[in-house]
This record gives structure tokens, sequence and C-alpha cells, in this order.
């Protein structure tokens, strides 16, 4: 038996409202270029709009003049999703606040996640989006999976409750020794001064 192996998330299609509504949250609020639409080729009384959520891949929402925005939290029972993430820079997240309160959108204020801090609130569907900024850049060549695997081993073997900093320092730390050759003998820390 094989693995059918990913490579990273083509799309996420979600169920939209009205076509306006979707457009003005995806591109006019968090924005998403809208780069694409085309009739749902399942149901033919449905567009499908594309947006490129800044990485190039697409999150795509069917959309019907019939249905209108219910901001009613979406569901959260078992098989629903909970949330969409989103990776916004520092410098936006240190604006989040401010340009979520300018238009009235309540949300959550940051939350501190250990290796990231987040900020959540829903679209005028009721489904919750999260805005997340990462408090670490991988070393070039890794990414920040690599680096959370690492860091989670070094939480383990300390026996602490969640990443942190210091383990996503340490991580990083063995990824470059791991990777990175150097002409020292020996790299260990050293007390200069």
């Amino acid at each position: 038996m094989r693995k059918l192996q990913a490579q990273g998330i083509h799309h996420i299609t979600l169920v939209g409202a009205d076509r306006q509504t979707s457009i003005d949250f995806w591109e006019g609020v968090l924005g998403m270029p809208f780069v694409f639409e085309q009739p749902n080729l399942d149901s033919a009384l449905e567009s499908h709009l594309y947006f490129d959520p800044g990485d190039g891949r697409l999150i795509t929402i069917f959309t019907s003049e019939d249905r209108k925005p219910d901001p009613e939290r979406t569901s959260t029972e078992p098989g629903a999703v909970h949330h969409l993430a989103i990776n916004v820079s520092k410098a936006t997240f240190s604006q989040a606040v401010e340009r979520l309160d300018e238009r009235g959108i309540k949300h959550s204020g940051v939350k501190d996640r250990g290796f990231m801090d987040s900020i959540y609130f829903t679209d005028p569907l009721g489904f919750l989006i999260e805005l997340a900024a990462y408090r670490f850049e991988p070393p070039a060549g890794s990414s920040h999976a690599e680096v959370l695997l690492e860091a989670h081993k070094i939480r383990v073997a300390k026996g602490d409750y969640n990443i942190a900093e210091v383990h996503l320092a340490d991580a990083i730390e063995a990824i470059i020794l791991r990777s990175q050759q150097s002409l020292s003998d020996d790299r260990t820390p050293k007390q200069a001064y």
C-alpha cells in the first residue's frame, strides 16, 4: 500500500452568499486579489470566485445571488471547519486591531500562541477567520513547519507545556548547525567578552 503524497494545499472552497459580499470581504477587507471567476461547474446557479491569498494558491467561494449573508456562527460540529488561518506579516499584524476596529468588526484582540500571535473574527457569514503572524523566520532553505517540528522535539524533551520563543530559537540554531557548514571545529557557544 502506498500514500497519496500531498505537496501543499491546492485551494480551499467555501460556500458564500452573494457575489459582492465575497468580493468585498476577501479582497476589500483581507486584500486578496480577485483573480478568476467562472460558473460552478457542478451547479449552474452558482458562480465560482477565486482569490489569491498571497502565496499563489487559491481560496475559492461558491456564490449565489439567492443567498444573503447570515452572521450566525458557522457549525463547529465534528466534521466542520473550525476556522481558516491567514498568514500576515508582523507589520500588517501590528495594524490589524486598528483596521478591524475602524470597520466595526468585532475581534478577539491579540492572542499569544507561543510561536505566533493571532487575532480572530468572523466573516459576514459567521465563518471564523484567524490572522496569524509567526514570531520567527525559518533559516534559509527551511520552512516554518521544519522549525516547528524541531521546536516540538525540544519542548517535549524539556517537558514544557507549549512551544515558546526559546524553543524556536534553539530549533533554528539546531537546523543551522545541521544544514550550514563551518570551518570551525568547535561550534559550541563561547564567551567572547
